[in-house]
């Protein structure tokens, strides 16, 4: 009731709007053109296959060596160790460390090549959801457009029913005004043109309400008015049998072969999944230096001699103990030299041997099988709905066509029934109730071939979508 109110108010304002706008003439194709270009489902479909274009990108990058630089630095205070004498120091000590580090994965199970292959597997099936979604909305429309043309034909045919009877009010009421006549006659059509003025409203709320779900479909502000030539269309009987649509559409139809190639994805998947029991084998290069604000170098500048303190006895003499001192000149090492003196490399080769993991590899897999069975089972599914969908669309297309034939049959016999009973009723010779009966049953006729007619297209314009035709 909430969700009926709801659309009842949207319907009000939204029409409220279109009566305030410049409405907007448009022919099938032009409205086939702007809903592709502002759909906002179909921009979604397009996103989610750019996602995928960059998830092959990375996956073909994840082939390529990596090769990362880093440097840090610091200040410590204290006790500390000299990286550059490693001996334990006691002073403000600032560091420095830089490294080139390289890697390169030689062979880890030919999961990157399955992961490449995989992710180009879900590309192509982008794609084709990009082409499924496109062509929703194109039948989307179509549909749409073509029921707003048989909404604006029943407004036509509401309007010609009202003018018929309204031309009857006033002779009838030129004949209650005077007096002759049966004034029931009178207050009869007055109420048979009660019906038909409520027949017209609902029929151009129709054409609004079809008009509105059309624009929301173009995703624009304005009103959409169908072009009216557009509904001048010779029927013809659609020849292919469920059978051959079926066939037709197992062969073209974007959404088969999304699901063909998300199943060869998940088979990949499972691929990627084994690698895990394989050992990995990986190159590795490293390139490290440093610095330390405590490295110095000494230079020797001369000798000098210093009392050591200590006597020795030469007889009864004592004599003090002198020794030569070699006096050294301490300099600072720059940042550079630091850097190109502790210049050091690594290279080798890493093999990562998988012994046990908790099973991962083995959950894995089966995980990943079960996606598969589940691609297999999707594949199997929209196989089945496309082909109880087409038997479906085939039969009623088939009923449309027939009913359409015999109402055209139908309509010819009223229209004269009514062409009789007009006059007879203009002349006298009937009365109301029969002209009222007469002029319901050629409206309901014209309703009912306008509707069939309709659905026919409808139908056909279902079963081209199923072929991959629009």
């Amino acid at each position: 009731m909430i969700r009926k109110l709801i659309t009842g108010i949207s319907l009000i304002i939204y029409s409220a709007g279109f009566s305030q706008q410049d409405s907007l003439s448009l022919s099938l194709d032009q409205s086939i053109e702007i809903a592709l270009e502002n759909n906002l489902d179909l921009r979604r479909a397009d996103l989610r296959a750019e996602t995928s274009e960059v998830n092959l990108r990375q996956s073909r990058s994840n082939i390529l060596p990596n090769l990362n630089a880093s440097i840090n630095g610091g200040m410590n205070n204290g006790r500390s160790i000299d990286p550059f004498t490693n001996t334990y120091i006691e002073e403000q000590l600032t560091f420095s460390n830089a490294g080139l580090r390289f890697g390169a994965t030689v062979f880890n199970g030919l999961r990157l090549r399955n992961s490449i292959l995989r992710d180009k597997y879900n590309l192509q099936a982008s794609e084709m959801e990009v082409e499924e979604a496109r062509q929703n909305l194109v039948l989307d429309v179509t549909l749409a457009y073509l029921q707003a043309l048989n909404n604006m034909d029943l407004v036509k045919l509401a309007k010609v029913r009202q003018e018929t009877t309204s031309k009857q009010l006033d002779r009838l009421e030129v004949l209650y005004n005077e007096g002759s006549g049966n004034p029931a006659a009178f207050t009869d059509i007055q109420g048979q043109i009660a019906n038909d003025r409520t027949a017209l409203v609902r029929a151009e709320n129709a054409v609004t309400e079809s008009m509105l779900n059309l624009s929301q479909l173009l995703n624009v502000e304005r009103s959409v008015v169908p072009q009216p030539r557009e509904a001048a269309v010779f029927l013809e009987e659609y020849r292919l049998s469920p059978e051959e649509v079926y066939e037709q559409a197992l062969e073209s139809f974007p959404s088969f072969k999304a699901r063909e190639l998300r199943i060869e994805a998940a088979k990949k998947n499972v691929s990627v999944a084994r690698s895990w029991y394989f050992p990995e084998i990986s190159l590795f290069g490293q390139l490290n230096t440093n610095f330390s604000s405590a490295a110095r170098f000494f230079t020797e500048t001369g000798t000098r001699v210093t009392d050591t303190g200590g006597f020795v006895e030469i007889g009864e003499e004592t004599v003090p103990v002198f020794t030569n001192e070699t006096i050294f000149e301490r300099q600072e090492i720059g940042v550079y030299d630091q850097f190109n003196n502790n210049l050091n490399s690594v290279i080798g080769v890493a093999i990562d041997i998988p012994l046990f993991n908790g099973f991962r590899a083995r959950n894995t897999i089966a995980l990943q099988k079960i996606v598969l069975e589940e691609s297999k089972v999707e594949l199997e599914s929209t196989k089945l709905q496309f082909w109880q969908s087409i038997q479906q669309a085939h039969a009623a297309m088939e009923a449309s066509y027939k009913e359409y034939n015999i109402l055209q049959e139908q309509l010819k016999a009223y229209e004269e029934s009514f062409r009789v009973n007009e006059i007879r009723f203009v002349n006298g010779v009937s009365n109301i109730v029969e002209y009222i009966i007469s002029k319901n049953n050629l409206d309901i006729a014209s309703i009912n071939l306008a509707n069939a007619r309709y659905q026919y297209l409808l139908r056909v314009q279902v079963l081209e979508y199923f072929r991959g035709r629009i």
